[in-house]
């Protein structure tokens, strides 16, 4: 969720019901710890929800300089990065690619454990292949090390975002382990959210790209789990609301030329799955002002003949 989930985003899902929300992997590398693109990552929504900032690395003393760094200038907990596919981040030996090398996991673990005194939360998959699932394993040695709460992604490394989420593998590790466990993977409506604990037994969920043109759906989980009922979809108005406040926090936190840039993909999530969406995202792509992208959204939503179910 590098590039999706940053403070705007976190913010506004907060609003919208989830209970914690962890930042935008930020690298461990030394000479990127106050580069730009690091510091903003490593805004936090202000009140509520703790500051959970997410860290990526495969050197045990940059990690645990990292976890420090980031503790000084607000982190609440320090949550460490073994679930990324992406090929940038395993070529460098980080991410979902630490599962294929226990010793180095330990190593990295027990090091930012020993680094900070604040909680360390962890994020893997089920291993690095079908045929390599390691996740037990992997557990294992995260509970030994101090890790305060583990987060699983049910798919190996080589499976990516294809296929279906491994449950079953989730409910393995949770019943090894005694530590909190926080199921991810295709968790996308509050039916599926219940099935999921239900088949995992896991004490949370964590959702990722099910929140993407939807941050509602935490707030629909939460009543779900409540009262037992779907809710029903937010209205257009709100809708229009939500999205235009999003598209102004974008600007306010990037600045003008980014914010659109960043924006685009936003827009994309809300509007191409609804009538007319498609088209309005090919035109405003090509926009490069804010104020006019911001109307040209307002306009869209304005529409009297658009239809706005979203659960449809």
């Amino acid at each position: 969720m590098a590039g999706v989930t940053d403070l705007p985003f976190r913010r506004l899902c907060l609003r919208l019901g989830a209970s914690l929300a962890v930042s935008e992997m930020i690298s461990s590398l030394p000479d990127l710890a106050q580069s730009r693109k690091s510091r903003l990552r490593r805004e936090h929504p202000q009140g509520g929800s703790p500051a959970w900032i997410q860290i990526a690395g495969s050197e045990p003393d940059l990690m645990a300089e990292a976890a420090r760094f980031n503790v000084d200038r607000g982190a609440q907990i320090i949550d460490i990065n073994m679930g990324c596919p992406a090929k940038k981040v395993c070529r460098r030996d980080a991410g979902s690619a630490l599962l294929g090398d226990e010793g180095q996991v330990a190593a990295i673990l027990s090091a930012v454990v020993n680094a900070v005194q604040i909680p360390v939360t962890l994020k893997i998959r089920t291993g690095l292949n079908p045929l390599q699932r390691n996740a037990v394993k992997i557990a294992q040695i995260a509970e030994q090390c101090g890790i305060a709460a583990l987060s699983i992604h049910g798919r190996t490394r080589a499976c990516a975002f294809r296929g279906e989420a491994e449950y079953q593998s989730i409910a393995e590790v949770k019943n090894a382990i005694s530590i909190p466990v926080i199921a991810n993977g295709d968790i996308d409506s509050p039916q599926k959210a219940a099935f999921v604990l239900q088949q995992t037994g896991a004490d949370g969920l964590m959702i990722g790209r099910a929140a993407q043109g939807n941050p509602w759906i935490f707030r629909d989980i939460e009543q779900f789990m409540l009262t037992g009922k779907v809710p029903l979809a937010p209205s257009r108005q709100e809708v229009k609301n939500t999205l235009l406040t999003h598209l102004e926090g974008l600007y306010d936190f990037y600045g003008e030329i980014q914010g659109v840039r960043v924006a685009r993909k936003h827009l994309g999530w809300y509007c191409k799955p609804l009538p007319g969406g498609l088209a309005l995202w090919k035109r405003i792509n090509r926009i490069e002002s804010a104020n006019l992208q911001w109307r040209m959204a307002r306009d869209f939503f304005d529409q009297d003949t658009l239809s706005l179910d979203l659960a449809a």
